[in-house]
C-alpha cells in the first residue's frame, strides 16, 4: 500500500482528532488529492528535519489519517480536521519532486479489544471532562470510555509528554502496557508539579 506521509511534530492515534493549519503547495496538492478520491495520508513524528522545507525524517510507525473537516480560507490557508485511524509501518519511502514523501506501508493489526481497568478510571474521567474542550468536534462523539486502547490514545494526547515518548507509547501493541506507561508518567508529573509548587 502506498500513501502520502506527512511528517509532523506531533502523534497522531488512532481514534483521535487532529486539527492541521495547511499552506505549503505540496501538502494543499496532497490534501486536495485525498478529497478527491476520499483517500488517506499517514501521520508521522519527525525524527530530522522540520515541518517545513526539505522533506524530513520521520519514525517507520505512524498513523493512517483521514479527512473529516476542512475550510479554505480567504488568505491560502487550508484548516483541516483528521481523525485517526489504523497503526501502520514504513516500509521505504521515496521523496517526489515537490518534496512529499511518499511510503510503501503495511497496515499493522488493530490493537486487541480491552475492558479499561478500575485502576484507570481516573484517566477516563479526565478524558470525558477535558477532550469536548479541546476540539468542538469531540463535542456530538460517543466516548467509548471502557475501551482500554482508546482511553489509552486519549490519555496520551493529553499529557505534556515529549513527542518522542508519545511516539514509543504508539509503537506498543498492548493497551495494558501503554495504560502502565502513562500511570508511571502522569504520577511522574504530578510530583513534579508539587516540588514545582513547594519551589515557589
Amino acid at each position: 500500500m502506498q500513501v502520502p506521509l506527512f511528517p509532523l511534530s506531533t502523534v497522531l492515534f488512532p481514534g483521535g482528532i487532529l486539527a492541521l493549519r495547511i499552506f505549503e503547495t505540496r501538502y494543499l496538492d496532497m490534501i486536495r488529492a485525498c478529497m478527491r478520491r476520499d483517500g488517506v495520508f499517514g501521520v508521522v513524528l519527525i525524527k530530522e528535519g522540520s515541518e517545513v522545507g526539505a522533506a524530513a525524517q520521520s519514525y517507520a510507525v505512524g498513523t493512517l489519517a483521514s479527512i473529516v473537516n476542512w475550510d479554505m480560507r480567504q488568505d491560502g490557508l487550508l484548516l483541516v480536521d483528521v481523525a485517526g485511524d489504523g497503526k501502520f509501518r514504513v516500509l521505504q519511502t521515496q521523496v517526489q519532486a515537490d518534496q512529499l514523501l511518499v511510503g510503501e506501508v503495511e497496515t499493522l493489526a488493530a490493537e486487541p479489544v480491552q475492558a479499561l481497568p478500575q485502576a484507570y478510571d481516573y484517566m477516563a474521567t479526565i478524558i470525558r471532562d477535558l477532550l469536548p474542550k479541546i476540539h468542538p468536534l469531540y463535542q456530538s462523539q460517543q466516548f467509548p470510555l471502557r475501551d482500554a486502547a482508546w482511553v489509552g490514545g486519549r490519555f496520551a494526547e493529553l499529557l505534556p509528554l515529549h513527542p518522542a515518548e508519545k511516539q514509543t507509547l504508539l509503537e506498543l501493541d498492548d493497551p495494558q502496557r501503554r495504560l502502565q506507561s502513562l500511570d508511571s508518567s502522569f504520577l511522574a508529573l504530578q510530583r513534579q508539579h508539587a516540588v514545582d509548587e513547594d519551589a515557589t
